[in-house]
């Protein structure tokens, strides 16, 4: 993407140890987190998850949302910034290398594995009223035909394009004008991690939409640019190996180098406070 270069920034460790305790500590009304790596990340149901969406878009307030799954919490290591941005974001869990992490933390799993892929059809078909769905990233076309197949499935709802991920600082403004006129309930951003959530933290206020929410490569499955692992992978939760067979070149880091490194993560934090409740 165009934007200017995020630089990662090394944090001492009791600087983590700070950031991870405000992390489990910072709590929207209605649910509790718990700490994953110094994410936190909100203990709740899909329904639960679907409601404070649709909340925030009936009552025009402004919400920022992630899911955070293994990957989230290897990039946002060391990164305080990006920890202090995901502590004022509904955070949800997405996948089988959180609920390990909350299995070692916390004795248990959490109540639903709300991944992208899974949440915002179920959003969008439960939705009571029309919803405004703006799309944001991606290569150049897929957010358009993701957005064609949308309307498609979900004709109720009216989906619309704001720009590719590509978009140069320059045209930046522009875009960001355009979402004040439109304000969309629903701004789906689609750049990959961190940026997308520094875009959403840095960039977007309630001025340009109800509901902020960082989706990754969500675009790609909606324009069937890539396919779905089958029913039984996905109930066995290991789409993540589905995946990786399917793009290795550009995933064996990810999940090679970086399951292990979640793992040793999550492993210092037991070592630091042992079995935590929540």
């Amino acid at each position: 993407m165009g934007l200017v270069p995020l630089i990662e920034i090394a944090v001492p460790a009791t600087a983590s140890i700070t950031i991870a305790s405000e992390a489990g500590s910072r709590k929207r009304p209605g649910y509790a987190k718990r700490d994953i790596g110094g994410i936190g990340i909100a203990v709740m149901e899909r329904d639960a998850a679907i409601a404070e969406v649709t909340d925030a878009v009936s009552t025009g307030s402004h919400m920022k949302m992630a899911f955070c799954n293994a990957n989230l919490v290897n990039v946002a290591a060391g990164n305080a910034a990006l920890l202090r941005s995901l502590a004022t974001f509904l955070v949800l869990a997405d996948g089988i290398g959180v609920d390990v992490g909350s299995w070692i933390l916390y004795g248990k799993a959490f109540p639903a594995n709300l991944n992208g892929t899974d949440f915002f059809p179920a959003l969008f078909a439960g939705a009571r009223r029309p919803m405004r769905v703006a799309l944001l990233g991606g290569r150049p076309g897929v957010a358009d035909r993701a957005a064609a197949n949308l309307t498609q499935r979900y004709p109720d709802h009216r989906f619309s394009v704001v720009s590719h991920g590509y978009f140069t600082a320059e045209e930046e403004p522009r875009l960001l004008d355009g979402l004040k006129t439109d304000r969309p309930d629903l701004l789906l951003v689609a750049m990959g991690n961190p940026l997308q959530e520094h875009f959403i933290a840095d960039k977007l206020g309630p001025q340009h939409c109800s509901v902020a929410a960082g989706v990754g490569a969500l675009f790609d499955f909606f324009a069937d640019e890539v396919q779905r692992a089958p029913e039984f992978v996905r109930k066995a939760r290991l789409e993540w190996i589905f995946r990786l067979w399917l793009e290795p070149r550009r995933l064996w880091r990810r999940y090679v180098l970086g399951n292990p490194a979640f793992l040793m993560r999550i492993a210092r934090q037991y070592a630091m406070g042992g079995r935590r409740s929540g």
